[in-house]
């Protein structure tokens, strides 16, 4: 890369080659500005990536996305990929001693109550008490996921239910997560209807409609297809953005030889921390803000293996509770057909790190591998011997949004709104899935797009 010279100014500079940063740029670039994407890893893709693993490049970061919103299924459409669906949709959960059907929930409220005596996830009591809900006031205060369930449910519904889950989407726990961020769709029916048990009533029987979705050859592909056409350029991490006379400056490269790029929008599509460093002078109340979101290292542990007979189940949650090293496992040789078909040998993956609990992470690839097979051995008595493995470490790679977080999100943004030209997007804001990822840049680039 070489310092922009005045006729090479791009019209908008996005930083970070995510899928919030590649959907943004695409959607700047269709709408007729130029643009450049500056992107400080060696490859694109942000969480999503793909990986060789007994011969089959697989995703060895995230592997599904919502079906139920439009934003993730749509693009991949735009892009001429064909969404799938898993081939098994029979979850468990890993607890008291054994694997057990994974109960029907809204995020961790119980809708079948019969279904979830007949697993044996809860005891006597505490089934006792989640029949039995403690009904209260419902007022605007935001409250963690564990005071909300645990204060009408009791905390049983927390650890074995709702605790779980939240460590498949956040690596994070009841007692830090905001139900409000969190849950949005339970804080709303508890609104409507006064209790949880009776908001659960009201939920829709289940049908036969797909929850979730992923990508023929994987989602690792998305990003890549992104990319082509547009001007992205690796290995160029942004050390500093000040205000230019039209717009920004943003310096980029090592210390050593840093580079000017000038443009006059910029979009950020990179996570919390960067993006509140990039900050520090051109939105500081910004900045701010953002220093306080926490985020959980994770590490997805992929094993290919000769042999394994786990019937219709697509994987399993682990509530911390139990204390496991593992948080969940997928079969992705039984979830996905595209995954069985392509390799010999069985894959699997599972992943290990919650907020928090970094320490967990602090072995060597040869000791987490070696963790994961003896965890999933005894989840399902049967020996797991890997004829190859891949080890993906995610630092920082999951946001925590605490209580309070909605509340901060939008002071962000105002001190963000005063500052004509900049936008943010990513999974720091309005959601950690896909399709909300996805929204998020599509949201900042038709911002750009109406300010022109």
């Amino acid at each position: 890369m070489s310092a922009s010279r005045p006729d090479e100014r791009p019209d908008v500079v996005v930083v970070g080659a995510g899928i919030a940063g590649l959907t943004a740029a695409r959607d700047l670039a269709a709408g007729g500005l130029s643009v450049l994407v500056l992107e400080g890893a060696p490859v694109v893709g942000g969480k999503l990536r793909l990986a060789r693993v007994a011969g089959a490049e697989v995703d060895v970061g995230a592997e599904s996305m919502l079906a139920r919103r439009p934003e993730a299924t749509g693009l991949a459409t735009e892009l001429g990929v064909d969404v799938v669906h898993p081939s098994s949709g029979s979850a468990q959960l890993w607890t008291r001693g054994r694997l057990r059907p994974l109960p029907r929930t809204l995020l961790g409220v119980p809708l079948d109550m019969e279904s979830l005596a007949a697993s044996g996830v809860l005891s006597d009591d505490g089934l006792a008490r989640a029949r039995n809900e403690t009904v209260q006031p419902v007022d605007d205060r935001d409250v963690s996921v564990a005071d909300l369930l645990g204060s009408r449910l009791g905390p049983e519904v927390v650890d074995r239910l709702a605790e779980p889950l939240l460590g498949g989407v956040y690596a994070g726990h009841a007692s830090h997560l905001s139900a409000r961020a969190a849950m949005p769709q339970v804080v709303t029916l508890l609104r409507e209807h006064g209790s949880l048990l009776a908001a659960a009533a009201a939920v829709p029987p289940a049908t036969d409609e797909p929850v979730f979705a992923g990508v023929e050859g994987g989602l690792g592909r998305l990003p890549r297809l992104l990319a082509v056409g547009l001007d992205v350029r690796t290995e160029a991490p942004v050390r500093e953005l000040t205000r230019a006379a039209a717009g920004f400056r943003l310096t980029v490269g090592s210390a050593h030889s840093p580079e000017t790029v000038e443009t006059e929008r910029v979009v950020l599509a990179t996570p919390a921390p960067p993006t509140a460093r990039l900050l520090s002078e051109v939105a500081p109340e910004a900045a701010r803000g953002l220093g306080r979101v926490e985020y959980a290292s994770v590490a997805i542990i992929t094993l290919a293996v000769a042999e394994l007979e786990i019937g219709s189940s697509s994987g399993f949650l682990v509530p911390s509770v139990d204390g496991r090293r593992i948080k969940a496992a997928t079969y992705s040789f039984n979830k996905w057909a595209w995954v069985g078909a392509a390799c010999g040998p069985r894959i699997l993956r599972a992943s290990i790190g919650r907020h928090r609990e970094e320490a967990s992470l602090q072995a060597t690839d040869d000791e987490l591998v070696g963790r994961v097979a003896g965890d999933l051995g005894l989840a399902t008595g049967q020996a797991i011997r890997p004829v190859d493995a891949h080890v993906q470490r995610w630092g920082g790679a999951l946001p925590q949004y605490a209580v309070g977080h909605l509340d901060l999100v939008d002071r962000i943004r105002a001190a963000v709104t005063v500052v004509p030209g900049l936008e943010l997007c990513g999974a720091a804001y309005d959601g950690v899935g896909i399709p909300a990822v996805i929204g998020s840049a599509r949201r900042a680039a038709a911002s750009v797009l109406a300010a022109q």
